[in-house]
């Protein structure tokens, strides 16, 4: 077979790094990636086992290693990582931005964690790791990075410049310069096109912008994305209770953690209590599904203990059981409507948010509504259609207008309640809603049967 010299996202490279890897062929390892996209190469790894994935790291240089090493699905990252020598894996953390090294080491056991700094050789990222350990993961102060370029206000032009070339070895990305005072404290940020027009002796002090938008290390990711997609910033600056410039946050950071904030959403709202990928293993995937199933099967047997306690009733108006799961269904799917609505809200929160009481006027409203047309479009389709008494099609009409009530209420309710609890809201929209709307909506059904038609 020719071999296959530069790098692509196919199964015929996959499969010649595979062969590259049982030779041992390192020179083609090195020469196909040499120019690669990182995350691409990333995504190689991911198809690969964690012995052949690290084979292909310690033939790379420790730079584009350690760039490789941040892109990889984090179960496979953890898997390498845990491999590793303490030793070894701090020549990679070395050369990650502060931020990226501790979201790897907190993978980590404590003794192990300082076991690999006790090995980093550059000092200055060692007193950065360990002052951002001190953080919440999800707090601006955990989401920051160390690495950022600043300039004294009363340097001038040419002192900046030189400043620049030095601090920029350590900086990946440059958005702008922070500008701060003898004391560090920040007092603005001058864009490097000024600088650069600027004459030689002109001091940054009279360069510099002072609107600039900060965030304290305390705040929220949540927040601090809201800030930065309201702004339009690529880059915002982190600074202590003293208003003391200590670090920044980048829009690639940001990105990072609404994308996993996003699938614990969408795991929650499914009813999957872990955060879990398909290429997990099937215990673990088993183990994270089956909560809400059981939980939803109780809800089933619950069901079926209502409509067994009306065996009689439906012995007597057999019609009844034919619109059972008419009730169910739409009970459901109006609670998960109303749920994600208040989900969507709740996660975009406005300092113009409207009061509990009058979203919930809002909702009954919309529910009135709703309701209104959907029970007389079913009390007319029960009575032509389906040739049933009216006094029969009423009680479905009547039933199937307060489950829609009910359920609005419960869908809108729930999410604030586990909200002001601290417990994601997005569990509401899935299993939680749908069972708790079955057994509400036959509830309903029977109570209504029972009352007009005397069953």
């Amino acid at each position: 077979m020719e071999p296959i010299l530069k790098f692509e996202l196919s199964k015929e490279y996959l499969e010649r790094l595979r062969e590259s890897i049982e030779s041992e062929d390192e020179a083609f390892i090195k020469a196909s990636m040499e120019d690669a996209i990182k995350a691409d190469i990333a995504a190689i790894l991911d198809e690969l086992s964690m012995e052949e994935a690290l084979f292909v790291l310690r033939a790379l240089d420790p730079a584009v290693a350690a760039d490789i090493l941040i892109e990889i699905d984090e179960d496979s990252q953890y898997k390498v990582i845990k491999t590793m020598a303490p030793s070894e894996l701090a020549v990679m953390i070395d050369q990650m931005e502060s931020d990226d090294a501790v979201d790897v080491l907190n993978q980590l056991l404590v003794k192990d964690r300082e076991e690999v700094i006790g090995h980093l050789e550059k000092k200055d990222k060692t007193l950065h790791i360990m002052e951002l350990l001190r953080y919440d993961d999800d707090s601006a102060g955990g989401l920051m990075a160390k690495e950022f370029i600043k300039a004294n206000q009363n340097w001038t032009v040419v002192q900046t410049i030189d400043e620049i070339r030095r601090q920029a070895e350590n900086v990946d990305k440059i958005y702008s310069i922070y500008v701060v005072d003898n004391k560090e404290k920040l007092m603005g940020r001058v864009a490097l096109k000024k600088i650069i027009l600027a004459a030689s002796e002109t001091k940054i002090a009279d360069l510099y912008d002072e609107n600039i938008i900060s965030v304290p290390t305390h705040m929220e990711g949540e927040e601090v994305a809201e800030i930065m997609r309201k702004y339009d910033l690529e880059a915002v600056p982190v600074v202590n209770v003293k208003d003391k410039l200590v670090g920044r946050i980048t829009v690639d950071d940001i990105l990072d953690l609404l994308r996993e904030q996003a699938e614990e959403d969408i795991q929650a709202m499914t009813g999957i209590s872990d955060d879990v990928v398909e290429s997990d293993s099937v215990y673990r995937l088993s183990k994270a599904r089956l909560p809400w199933l059981l939980i939803g099967m109780v809800g089933g047997l619950l069901g079926a203990g209502f409509i067994g306690f009306f065996e009689e009733g439906l012995s007597a108006v057999t019609a009844l059981a034919f619109f059972i799961p008419l009730i169910t269904a739409t009970g459901g799917n109006v609670g998960i409507q109303s749920s994600t609505l208040v989900v969507q809200s709740l996660a975009a929160k406005s300092v113009f948010e409207e009061s509990v009481t009058k979203r919930f006027i809002k909702v009954l409203v919309v529910a009135v509504l709703n309701g209104i047309v959907l029970a007389t479009f079913v009390l007319v389709t029960v009575v032509l259609l389906y040739g049933q008494p009216l006094k029969f099609g009423l009680v479905v009409a009547i039933a199937l207008f307060s489950v829609v009530l009910l359920a609005s209420f419960m869908g809108t309710l729930t999410p604030i309640v586990l909200d002001k609890m601290g417990i994601n809201p997005a569990m509401a929209s899935g299993p939680f809603i749908t069972t708790a709307n079955d057994l509400l909506g036959l509830a309903v059904y029977f109570f209504v049967a029972m009352l007009l038609l005397n069953v």
